[in-house]
């Protein structure tokens, strides 16, 4: 129904980013809403409408690669939206996708609400059926800022970053085991680069 929305971001939050245009704010549910930034500039997102009994969602994306993927995971039994918004926030899509080609199963149980059952369910519907998108794949992120040192003063971006990976479905007990390790990095400034290290941190986890 809606391929394409083109227009200003005005408020980014952990769940979802507001895109003005003509006049009309659009909520907008995305992989990583902090790859995005509050400004005037005009960008265009595109976009799926999810409808339920409840409620009719809008989730935007950079490409249409980024798109068709979601599609694609939502197609799967026991993934809904949510769940594949987790996995694109990952920021490694292929790696995701080669899991599936090679059957493994240890890798896709890492994401929120992906147990055994379900990563069976993406292999047998999936394998096969993504190469078209393995080249061509690139979750855009901000650029990395220059590294802190001493004592590290972006609370704030680290709460924010913890939130909208609670948002994506992580427990709080995953969330309290890197915290951590986040707060001391002093290579992250950023809630951005929170993100995508928590997200490397939590891949790891066994």
């Amino acid at each position: 129904m809606y391929d394409y929305i083109k227009g200003s971001v005005t408020r980014v939050t952990p769940e979802y980013i507001v895109i003005e245009q003509q006049g009309i704010g659009w909520q907008l549910y995305t992989p990583n809403p902090f790859a995005f930034q509050v400004n005037k500039e005009q960008i265009k997102v595109f976009t799926h409408l999810h409808v339920r009994e409840d409620a009719h969602h809008l989730f935007a994306f950079k490409t249409l690669e980024q798109r068709e993927l979601f599609r694609k995971l939502i197609q799967v039994s026991g993934i809904g939206p949510k769940g594949a918004l987790a996995i694109l926030a990952s920021g490694n899509p292929s790696q995701v996708i080669s899991a599936i080609e090679h059957e493994d199963e240890k890798f896709l149980v890492k994401f929120p609400g992906v147990g055994k059952k379900t990563a069976r369910q993406m292999i047998l519907d999936l394998k096969g059926k993504l190469d078209s998108l393995l080249e061509e794949i690139e979750l855009p992120s901000a650029e990395n800022e220059l590294p802190l040192f001493g004592v590290n003063p972006n609370k704030h971006e680290l709460e924010e970053a913890l939130l909208a990976l609670a948002a994506l479905g992580y427990s709080e007990r995953e969330l309290t085991k890197i915290r951590l390790q986040l707060d001391k990095d002093e290579r992250l400034k950023t809630t951005e680069d929170y993100m995508k290290e928590a997200l490397k941190l939590l891949l790891k986890q066994q």
